[in-house]
């Protein structure tokens, strides 16, 4: 199964009783949001995952009316703006404010005009889609328009560590902050294509690297490793194997890798009064080993001073205002599409204050390169 953060995430817009809810519904062939006259009806953001011909995985996501001016309003269309940050393509039922039309295009989302209720209501643009959700009318036209806005570039996690035949060493370490009886998402999806790509994955602990070495007839192509573990992992490392870490390979594949490498270089020079964010991807209950809330921050103030401040958020949580901190240093955000992430970088340069990522940091915290 494709994980949502890997699909391509399709937001509908439009004001109150636009039909939106109707519409993902039709789209979805199924009754996924619940539809009313009531304005304000849908009061949260509803996904629902899906399959679209020519798109592949998506995610559909059902937004509350532009327009609601009920006492909550201003709180459900914060919502929607929010969505704005990950979504790869913009659904809009027509009429909305211009305003909305210029965010759009100003975060350069590619946009499908729709003109909703075609079945009882003429056309509000010649150029929009006119769609009936009751009647089915402008449902393939709108798949076509989805397909046709949908970018094609392929994106891989391994793209330059290795090629088919290559073996790979993947050093994970399975201590307390590990997720009982399961693999974390990162090491699942580059286990999943060094397999799909013809490569062989090797996998051990890092106190059974040596052992996992000496068993192989050759030294690996690659090792790939958990940013935590590069101080215990970089001495056993063969001459001439590249060494890396599975949220490097993530800050490449959803985000800005150069960007990261200068924000480590800020990093290693922040005074010992420094304000640091560190942002993760999903929310969960930190253990004693936690990678962002227990062993980052440890090297942080082993290499800045017990002087510094850090703070931390997770999941969508995530300041609109950056300028307090001296740096934001990201996790690898294997649970955001690459939209989301990028979003949150043209924020941060918006605002003019340096990122990196886990492990950009990590290494250069340790002193590898």
């Amino acid at each position: 199964m494709v994980a949502t953060s890997d699909r391509v995430h399709i937001a509908i817009f439009g004001n109150c009783n636009s039909g939106k809810s109707s519409l993902l519904n039709a789209l979805a062939q199924q009754a996924v949001a619940v539809v009313s006259d009531v304005a304000g009806t849908t009061t949260d953001i509803v996904q629902k995952s899906i399959e679209l011909p020519e798109v592949g995985a998506a995610v559909l996501i059902d937004t509350p009316g532009l327009d609601d001016n009920s006492e909550l309003g201003a709180l459900r269309t914060a919502q929607s703006h929010k969505v704005l940050a990950k979504a790869d393509v913009a659904i809009v039922l027509l009429p909305v404010e211009e305003p909305f039309m210029q965010r759009l295009s100003a975060l350069e989302i590619p946009v499908i005009r729709v003109s909703s209720k075609a079945d009882i209501s003429p056309a509000t643009e010649s150029s929009a889609i006119a769609v009936s959700a009751t009647t089915g009318e402008g449902i393939d036209n709108l798949l076509r328009a989805i397909a046709a806005a949908v970018s094609t570039e392929e994106r891989l996690i391994t793209d330059g560590i290795c090629s088919a035949g290559d073996c790979v060493l993947l050093v994970m370490p399975q201590d307390s902050s590990a997720p009982k009886g399961r693999l974390i998402k990162p090491q699942v999806e580059v286990i999943r294509e060094l397999l799909d790509r013809g490569c062989t994955p090797v996998c051990c602990q890092p106190q059974g690297m040596a052992s996992a070495l000496d068993a192989l007839c050759k030294p690996p192509k690659a090792i790939i490793t958990d940013s935590s573990a590069f101080a215990a992992v970089k001495p056993l490392v063969p001459q001439g194997v590249t060494l890396t870490s599975f949220s490097i390979l993530f800050a490449r594949y959803k985000g800005d890798i150069e960007l990261f490498r200068e924000g480590a270089k800020v990093l290693l020079a922040l005074p010992a009064t420094a304000r640091i964010l560190i942002a993760e991807a999903c929310s969960h209950i930190p253990q004693s080993e936690d990678i962002g809330r227990v062993k980052l921050p440890r090297l942080l103030r082993k290499k800045l001073g017990e002087g510094i401040t850090i703070d931390t958020v997770g999941g969508n949580d995530f300041p609109e205002d950056l300028t307090p901190y001296d740096i934001i240093i990201h996790c690898g955000a294997c649970m955001f599409n690459r939209r989301y992430v990028l979003s949150r970088i043209v924020q941060a340069k918006q605002q003019g204050v340096p990122m990196t990522n886990y492990g950009v940091a990590i290494s250069a915290l340790l002193g590898i390169e």
